[in-house]
């Protein structure tokens, strides 16, 4: 009997991602799972599809992901992003699946000068990042063997991400502005799902908090800059400061992750953000 993992938010940017590397991994049995086969906030489903396929690891991609919007639906994205996962996460503890959750920088408030640790104090500062955090939280009372996967400026062939809006505009426009006072670390999400696949076939758990994003810090200025280099672009790229460019939910004017942790336990090497965006971008022609 192959071993199974069971990936919610199938359909979104790490879902789609993995579902692309699975055929990679022919010792595992996937199941693939979007939020129209289960919103992971039904419990009764949860519980369902953990009997029916009882899975040796659960990837959980799905989250509340509308920064903005979540300032005016709190009730959903503490629900999605929070409640959930604690439910998840004793579920995954009453069948012994290995959990695997996806959280985000937006747990900080982006007022360090040095990249963060896993163990730095966290301080989000928007209705989204409180929920994400609440999703930790609640994972590691109710499952203290949950591995948490804190990522940054996540992007893909798919879904709505920066990279694809920087294009649509470039194409689009002659010239464009873009933020260059918020400084982190992109992550492409084909890496994030081959370092996730890589720590599953690792036969090595070692639960808690780790850190992941590519390596090299950049504003999103920067990375709107090299998009356009790279693809041969004409569109103009002029910086401007985060008050030009007002949004419902605060976002942190430094998000760079420190990756020792991961590196050191799973023995992953990082990926500079220049190789996977060229990477991406070649993907994407």
């Amino acid at each position: 009997m192959k071993q199974k993992i069971l990936v919610t938010g199938a359909n979104g940017q790490l879902g789609k991602e993995l579902r692309q590397l699975a055929e990679n991994y022919p010792g595992y049995e996937f199941v693939f799972l979007g939020r129209e086969d289960l919103p992971i906030h039904h419990f009764e489903m949860l519980r369902h599809y953990f009997g029916l396929y009882h899975p040796a690891f659960l990837i959980n991609c799905a989250a509340y992901t509308a920064v903005d919007r979540a300032e005016s639906e709190k009730d959903i994205a503490f629900q999605v992003n929070g409640e959930a996962v604690g439910v998840m996460a004793a579920v995954c503890k009453q069948f012994a699946t290995k959990l695997i959750h996806i959280s985000t920088d937006y747990v900080f408030d982006g007022k360090a000068s040095q990249p963060y640790k896993e163990s730095d104090a966290v301080n989000p500062q928007s209705v989204y990042g409180t929920s994400k955090l609440e999703g930790e939280r609640q994972a590691l009372l109710y499952n203290p063997e949950t591995l948490i996967i804190r990522t940054s400026w996540v992007y893909s062939e798919y879904g709505k991400n920066f990279v694809k809006t920087m294009l649509k505009l470039m194409a689009e426009k002659d010239i464009i502005q873009v933020v260059n006072d918020q400084f982190g670390s992109p992550t492409y999400a084909a890496d994030l799902a081959t370092v996730i696949l890589h720590i599953i076939g690792s036969y090595k758990w070692e639960p808690g908090i780790y850190h992941y994003s590519n390596e090299g810090v950049i504003s999103w200025f920067d990375f709107a800059t090299e998009i356009a280099k790279y693809t041969g672009s004409k569109c103009k790229v002029n910086p401007i400061p985060t008050s030009a460019y007002p949004t419902p939910a605060k976002r942190p004017g430094w998000s760079v992750l420190d990756h020792q942790k991961i590196m050191e336990v799973y023995e992953i090497a990082v990926r500079p953000w220049k190789e996977s965006l060229h990477a991406c971008l070649k993907r994407l022609k």
